[in-house]
């Protein structure tokens, strides 16, 4: 399924909610080889939710959309995203992870974060792979999975 498919959907399913939306964009994501769709409008908070809970249900919904149409097989990864909402939690948790690595290595010392969820973990994976210095690890189960930062010198 092409992007002005994809963006279609979306506009269709926000024209069935009762809140103002200007545009739809299709723009690079933050995660490599991913493309965000960037909705803007005088209703995001409503649609971005108690921490971003309301945009998490949204985007699985359009996702569940979009595979049902492409035969469960999607072309190309995407993820919806609210007046850039999504992209500064990626780059707030890139930061955080790189001052704990920081952290880490100074005081050569394991370092526990938040627990977060599945793709939020995965970033903090991805953004210290290649730091000698430190490895990521998940610990804990269900909602209180955490990422433990390990200093290894």
């Amino acid at each position: 399924m092409n992007h002005e498919e994809i963006k279609k959907i979306i506009e269709e399913i926000l024209n069935k909610i009762p809140l103002t939306f200007s545009e739809v964009c299709v723009l690079d994501g933050e995660v490599a080889d991913c493309k965000k769709f960037v909705i803007k409008g005088a209703d995001s908070n409503l649609l971005i939710g108690r921490d971003g809970e309301n945009l998490s249900a949204f985007s699985h919904i359009i996702k569940k959309i979009v595979a049902k149409k492409d035969g469960e097989e999607m072309m190309e990864k995407f993820y919806v995203d609210v007046e850039d909402y999504h992209t500064k939690k990626i780059r707030k948790i890139k930061n955080i992870c790189l001052t704990m690595a920081s952290r880490a290595k100074t005081f050569k010392r394991d370092i526990e974060l938040e627990p977060m969820s599945s793709y939020e973990r995965m970033i903090v994976h991805s953004t210290l792979a290649d730091d000698t210095a430190v490895r990521t690890e998940s610990d804990g189960e269900g909602k209180f999975r955490k990422v433990i930062i390990k200093y290894i010198g």
